[in-house]
């Protein structure tokens, strides 16, 4: 559960603004989407080894 505690004085869209990136921080929308069907062990490894590997050459390319 996400909770923002307003200030005295404090503007209502700042602390929207302070909700929108606690909920982004949260990931609360990426694992409902990664729930919303099954996907199988080797799937879910091998997109895992995809993902590193991108971001390994990346960083190689950075150096």
């Amino acid at each position: 559960m996400i909770k923002v505690s307003i200030k005295e004085n404090e503007d209502i869209n700042r602390a929207l603004k302070r909700f929108k990136k606690k909920f982004e921080k949260a990931q609360v929308i990426k694992d409902y989407r990664n729930n919303a069907f099954y996907t199988k062990k080797s799937v879910q490894l091998r997109e895992e080894k995809l993902r590193a590997s991108y971001v390994q050459r990346l960083k190689s390319k950075e150096l």
